[in-house]
């Protein structure tokens, strides 16, 4: 599975790929952008230090030849920021303890351990010694004096002891782990034997391992009770293949070459007859504890099949007992109106560290169920068991029936464990005599998995992310936006590869001149869709017509328009009452608007399935979303030909929504925010406050991919407009989408224009989704076939969760940096430090932690750079936000704490500080007085609206959900990072990830200096009002520590008290971060300016749904 993508070349050399991490160094790692040249900074007062900046970080031992950007002239205007401070005076150079590269110990602890760089990755020097740093490749420390004062935010407070505790790996031949005496003792817990009895099939045994070899132990260890009322857990689990008839191999068996075990766990206990002529030894659980292990990589596990369950039903027992004490005759007749067959409907849950990482299908009334479901499920957990959880699905929630523990020590070398297990009560004991579960499991750890060490893209014969619902489409064009319009000239020309120019795309009006040249159809979907917006705000001869009038137009044209829009629960219009609903989305404003024309508007409300318990049907309906922002039209494809064009992303056809670069809060409130202002944040008189400035990405497609947008609508439109209760005695069924199959004008998919893949600006897409059953149609109905369209199995409804594959798949991949902007940035609940359990268990922190950690441990550079809002919409001090802020703080204290947890193991804590690979940052403006601008010296002082007029600053609200990844891959769309968008049985979600292979690491053996990379430049341009040359390095410690310094400079014009002009706008997250990863809040700065709230947040009681 994993090997599938070893041999990929382009003609006329093939790739290298000598290690498992990183490439060689190219002869020259960072190539200049075709034709630049200088580029004069301009200087400007109100920065200290201005002028051309200067570099005082130490130099790197053979540093590339420099070469400065080329940013043709145009009218942005750009400005020097302060140098940090110069490099203390060089001194001795550390030395570092090589022998703390692993984590986890694989070997006998009696060998003495040899510390072999040759077995990490691409680090392949037979010794270390400290250089200078270079830019990429081998991280190195630099010279550093003690004490001094080289780091931001530093804090003297000792190194945590903590860290010197985590368990070392040597990543030669996996070999199984040592288990402590105490363990051997007492996990003899069972044996399973072969009495040959041919009456019923069984699995095939396994060849009987030496006679040598010790025998393997397992346990079936309790777990507490985990009945879960709402439903609620979350599922990563990707099932992949589906047996119609049991073919496996032992019972009770590991499959490991370096330690083959015997399938026979032999003890002298008592036996209890089991089923098919195997017999079960019932011993009690062990009461030592177990190793806690990091699991990260892949889980490949089969759930086959339970025998002997107990009847959870027992009422339905009971009533069945009493008709049998019925005279006959009346007795069948009672029967007969009854299923004769009323008993346990089981389902296993498997989890690791309170998370749900898989689960099975329901089958309802069986004792005995088999299920046949194998799951290969992405892992980044610390854990000491991996737990298999049957339960009884009920009307209400559902039943613990037991519990299967696997240990991960038995796993954790990749061997295979697999056969039946006792399913044991909360309490250690069987749920009943001979109730067993059969079962495999076998652990791939990341070091292994070859699909995620070559790059995005690497080769002819990449085909995307795996086992996902829609596939790779090759031969596309994407257009990458920024914010609903950028102005000509407004930002810099940034030159690209094969002499070609990145172009700055206007989102907004391609959407408005996209909808008016449509001759078909012209479908939308939306979190909210507003009739009153006007999308061309700079072109006087359009700035007057409103979205409304444009669709009502198009339709009267004859082209089918068609809106699908969440139905906000809180907003009615009944009898003439009219509420506008907490969330503001103008749904009903928009459905009256279009009631008598020809626009069809479906509101669709957030709805689960029949089968979901009540209490799980009311909170999917009044906390969960509709949250996919598409438009999807017809286009010229040449010869009166059309073909589908589909704009995906973050921005909603809304209000509020419409910004530029600039991101203005007063000078545009009279101009072109004069009927479109949005500020959540006040309650009350908003009269001259700064508007919320708005920051989003957003991408359109052009080519196949686009085909699985319209495919997605068609799907939600199907099942929404599904006609319910007395609607379904009409005749004739919903009949508003066109059939294009139908069409001969209108090109289908085989038929899509694609761009020759020797096009180097050629794109290839792939579209993903966090959606449901409940919320599609065109799912399988039987849950057996779902591995086949690579859906998730949920209790009770299948899942389509790709977006989060998507996300652990590029991060897993990326080799140098990653950059992210997203709203909100939540997640790996199950790793902090407390409120393990809240549910918020994506892995996507985690994975970015851990690929830092592992970079640390080979010696390599790479960064992450996040940019989140200042704080999440509305007000900073209500309950929900605070809590919201809470958990965001909990999840960045997690990740600084697994950096700084590697850099101790490695010893290079002295040298480098967790901020040297991972930063957050937030947006921020602040507009000074002009002339003739009001003073706003009278206003109320002591409300957040006074103090924002009086000190003419605000938040810039980032509302982006996108990820770059080496400047070779971009993924862009409507989900979030927390667990409402990747779950995918919570809001509807939908993204695209995107990649040029003709600029891509793998291609170039060079940094890419495609599309991608052009949009990221740009992105940075808005955000830092200039460029330099190390940002066409991200990665390097020179480039984190200059943008994290301009963010300092930043925050602290914005913070100040005295009033000033920001042409720069990334601001570093306020909080402090010391040398051990504790973060805190930044002393002075521990609330909002002007607006209040706690940045680290509170824990205020509030729906944890809602805010994870």
């Amino acid at each position: 599975m994993d090997n599938n993508h070893n041999s990929n070349n382009y003609p006329p050399s093939p790739y290298p790929y000598p290690g498992a991490y990183g490439y060689p160094p190219p002869p020259n790692q960072y190539p200049p952008p075709p034709n630049s040249g200088p580029y004069a900074y301009p200087h400007y007062p109100h920065y200290p230090n201005s002028g051309p900046p200067n570099y005082p970080y130490p130099n790197p031992s053979a540093p590339p030849p420099h070469h400065p950007l080329d940013y043709s002239s145009h009218p942005y205007q750009y400005h020097a920021y302060p140098g940090a401070a110069a490099p203390p005076p060089q001194t001795a150079p550390h030395q570092p303890t090589l022998q703390s590269f692993g984590s986890f110990s694989s070997h006998q602890p009696s060998a003495p351990h040899q510390p072999s760089l040759q077995s990490f990755g691409s680090f392949q020097h037979g010794s270390f010694h400290y250089l200078n740093h270079q830019s990429s490749g081998r991280l190195q420390a630099p010279d550093v004096q003690s004490g001094s004062d080289y780091h931001h935010y530093q804090d003297s407070s000792s190194l945590s002891d903590s860290a010197s505790n985590y368990d070392r790996v040597d990543n030669s031949n996996p070999t199984y782990p040592p288990m402590y005496p105490p363990i051997d003792d007492q996990l003899a817990n069972m044996r399973l034997s072969d009495s040959h009895n041919n009456n019923k099939p069984s699995a095939p045994a396994s060849p009987p391992a030496p006679a040598s070899s010790p025998p393997k132990k397992f346990h079936s260890g309790p777990l507490p009770i985990t009945n879960n009322i709402s439903g609620a857990a979350t599922i990563y689990g990707h099932p992949n293949t589906s047996f119609s008839r049991w073919e496996t191999s032992s019972v009770g068996h590991v499959e490991s070459s370096p330690q083959p075990m015997s399938p026979t766990m032999a003890t002298n206990h008592n036996t209890t007859p089991y089923g098919g002529g195997m017999q079960l030894v019932q011993v009690p659980s062990p009461k030592s504890s177990l190793k806690v292990l990091l699991l990260h990589g892949n889980l490949d596990i089969w759930v086959y099949e339970a025998k002997n369950l107990p009847n959870m039903d027992m009422f339905h027992k009971t009533i069945g007992d009493m008709f049998n004490k019925i005279p006959g005759n009346m007795s069948n007749k009672i029967e007969g109106q009854i299923n004769r067959k009323i008993t346990s409907d089981p389902y296993v849950s498997i989890m690791i560290t309170g998370a749900t990482l898989g689960r099975t299908y329901v089958i309802n009334n069986d004792e005995n169920p088999v299920w046949m479901q194998n799951f290969i499920v992405p892992v980044a957990h610390q854990d000491s068991e991996v737990h298999f959880v049957v339960k009884d699905n009920d009307v209400v929630g559902s039943q613990h029936i037991g519990t299967v523990s696997i240990p991960a020590e038995h796993i954790y070398g990749g061997g295979k464990v697999q056969g039946f297990f006792p399913i044991l009560n909360a309490s250690g004991k069987p749920c009943k005599a001979g109730a067993v579960l059969s079962l495999s499991i076998q652990y791939n750890p990341i070091e292994k998995l070859s699909i995620y060490h070559h790059g995005i893209g690497a080769g002819p014969d990449y085909t995307g992310v795996p086992g996902t619902y829609f596939p790779l489409r090759k031969g596309g064009t994407v257009t990458l936006y920024q914010d609903a319009h950028v102005p000509d000239g407004y930002l810099p020309n940034l030159k690209l590869d094969n002499g070609t120019q990145y172009m700055h795309g206007k989102c907004w009006r391609d959407i408005f001149d996209a909808i008016r040249h449509a001759r078909r159809l012209i479908y939308i979907t939306g979190w909210s869709v507003w009739h009153k917006v006007r999308l061309v705000r700079d072109d006087n001869s359009l700035s007057e017509y409103t979205l409304g009038e444009l669709l009502k137009s198009k339709s009267q044209e004859g082209v089918r328009v068609l809106l699908l829009v969440w139905d906000d629960p809180t907003s009615r219009s009944i009898l003439g009452y009219k509420t506008d609903g907490v969330m503001a989305t103008h749904d009903e404003e928009t459905r009256r608007y279009f009631k008598h024309s020809s626009v069809q508007v479906l509101l669709c409300p957030r709805v689960a399935g029949k089968r979901h318990s009540w209490v799980k049907q009311r909170e999917v309906g009044v906390i969960y979303t509709h949250h996919q922002k598409t438009v999807i039209v017809d286009a010229d494809a040449g010869n009166n030909r059309r073909r589908i064009i589909a704009f995906v992303g973050g921005l909603d056809v809304c209000d509020g929504r419409y910004d530029t670069p600039q991101h203005p809060i007063f000078r545009s409130l009279q101009t072109v925010h004069s009927d479109d202002y949005h500020n959540p944040t006040y309650t009350g008189n908003v009269d001259g406050c700064p508007r919320e400035p708005w920051h989003d990405l957003h991408s359109k497609i052009d080519g196949p991919a686009a085909y699985d947008i319209l495919t997605n609508f068609e799907e939600r439109w199907m099942k929404a407009a599904k006609p319910h209760g007395i609607k379904k005695l009409k005749m004739s069924y919903d009949d508003s989408l066109l059939r294009i199959e139908r069409m001969p004008d209108i090109l289908g998919l085989s038929d899509a224009p694609c761009v020759s893949e020797d096009d180097p600006e050629a794109f290839h897409v792939q579209v993903f989704r966090s959606i449901d059953s409940n919320s599609v149609k065109g799912f399988p109905k039987d849950p057996k076939d779902a591995p086949k369209r690579n859906l998730v199995c949920g209790k009770n409804v299948l899942i389509d969760m790709s977006i989060h594959t998507a996300y652990i798949k590029a991060i897993r991949s990326a080799q140098h940096f990653i950059y992210i902007e997203n709203q909100y940035f939540v997640g790996s609940s199950y790793n902090w430090n407390q409120y393990k359990d809240i549910g918020a268990n994506n892995l996507i922190p985690m994975e970015i932690a851990l690929k830092i950690a592992e970079k640390i441990r080979v010696h390599e550079r790479f960064a992450a750079y996040i940019v989140i809002p200042m704080w999440p919409e509305g007000n900073p001090a209500g309950a929900a936000t605070q809590r919201i802020l809470f958990w965001q703080h909990k999840t960045m204290q997690m990740m600084y704490e697994t950096i700084h947890k590697a850099l101790v193991e490695v010893g290079l804590e002295d040298a480098y500080s967790p901020q040297d690979f991972l930063n957050f940052y937030c947006l921020g403006n602040r507009e000074a007085l002009n002339a003739g601008d009001l003073s706003e010296s009278n206003s109320p002082a002591n409300t957040p609206q006074g103090l924002s007029r009086k000190n003419r600053r605000f938040m810039i609200y980032v509302h982006s959900k996108g990820m770059i990844v080496d400047d070779e891959y971009v993924i862009i769309g409507s989900a979030n990072i927390n667990q409402r968008s990747m779950e995918g049985t919570r809001d509807t979600e939908i993204a695209m990830g995107a990649y040029q292979p003709h600029h891509t690491w793998a291609r170039k053996q060079a940094s890419p200096m495609g599309q991608i990379y052009g949009y990221r430049m740009s992105l940075w341009a808005e955000h830092l009002g200039v460029l330099e040359d190390c940002f066409t390095r991200p990665e390097s410690l020179e480039c984190v520590r200059r943008v994290r310094s301009m963010g300092e400079a930043n925050w602290n014009q914005f913070a100040s008290n005295e009033v000033s002009e920001m042409r720069g706008h990334l601001l570093k997250y306020p909080v402090e971060v010391d040398r051990n990863g504790k973060v805190k809040p930044l002393p002075g700065s521990e609330t909002f300016p002007d607006v209040g709230g706690n940045i680290v947040g509170s824990f205020l009681a509030i729906q944890e749904n809602l805010t994870i």
